[in-house]
């Protein structure tokens, strides 16, 4: 399949984005024509999974054997990974629709209730805007609770970052206190404790070969990857209160603004604090912006 691709562009930067795949984005490049987000070919793009970026609603990351209780009720999902797990939502690889409020301005709208297969009890509706200005890009997401009774709710940004570039790897800072131990499903066991050493990212290094899947929390809202002559900061409002960093197999590096842990929605039914699960009323929305800037020689 060939998908159509949605162009906006700025004198610093062009965003390529894909409104039949999730509104997910293809491209982020600088005005150089240097990736900033990972490089995509289009003719290799089956799923929002080969993407530079994509939206996790209405939840994000994974839930235990798909299946959670809320309100008295037992939901049970559709499981999407091979071990049993439901994974980042159900919009990333369905159509959005799209307008353009002005050449730097995109606007892609998503309603539940278009879709009879929906994996998810409750009706939603969603909004992701992309805007360009100077040397950002900021993302901004809305969900809303379109049903009639309270719906459990998350949110999240997926973004992979180019990593090495003439062998260069850059330095990573972020701010985040906690951690979240994990089981073989890369599930949460328990509350979120203090970083390690190895684990603390306050001060900026190198990730080198390591590779893991972590979910911090207690973090600040920005991020920072450094090679030196150029920089990039991704920036997000307070309702992104977690950060997933992921290594990824290609050598890209995610960083993920999300709402709330890793099966949230399990956590906070067995009491599990600090989790950041919500919940919508009926009309309610959840809504936060996060921002990449470019620093430096791009």
């Amino acid at each position: 399949m060939t998908f159509r691709v949605e162009t906006i562009a700025s004198e610093r930067l062009t965003l390529e984005v894909l409104p039949e795949l999730g509104a997910s984005v293809l491209n982020l490049r600088a005005a150089s024509g240097r990736p900033v987000l990972r490089p995509v070919d289009l003719s290799k793009v089956e799923t929002s999974s080969q993407c530079a970026c994509f939206t996790l609603l209405p939840f994000s990351n994974r839930i235990r054997d798909a299946r959670f209780t809320f309100g008295g009720r037992e939901v049970q999902l559709r499981a999407t990974t091979k071990d049993g797990l439901t994974q980042h939502g159900d919009v990333r690889n369905r159509p959005w629709q799209v307008s353009r409020p002005s050449e730097q301005h995109l606007r892609c709208d998503f309603d539940s209730r278009d879709f009879a297969d929906m994996n998810w009890p409750w009706a939603f509706t969603a909004r992701v805007e992309y805007l360009l200005h100077g040397p950002h890009l900021d993302l901004s997401v809305t969900l809303t609770n379109a049903d009639t009774s309270e719906m459990p709710a998350g949110m999240g940004l997926h973004p992979y970052f180019q990593r090495r570039e003439d062998g260069v790897d850059p330095r990573l800072s972020f701010d985040a206190a906690l951690l979240y131990d994990t089981g073989e499903r890369q599930l949460p066991t328990a509350e979120a404790r203090p970083v390690r050493p190895d684990e603390d990212y306050r001060t900026s290094r190198e990730i080198g070969k390591e590779q893991f899947d972590r979910v911090y929390t207690a973090w600040d809202g920005t991020a920072r990857l450094d090679w030196g002559t150029r920089a990039l900061v991704l920036t997000a409002d307070p309702v992104f209160s977690h950060l997933v960093v992921y290594t990824a197999p290609d050598g890209s590096l995610a960083l993920e603004p999300v709402s709330h842990a890793t099966d949230a929605f399990n956590l906070a039914a067995r009491g599990v604090g600090g989790t950041d699960m919500r919940t919508l009323s009926p009309g309610q929305s959840l809504a936060g912006a996060a921002r990449i800037t470019l620093e430096g020689e791009w």
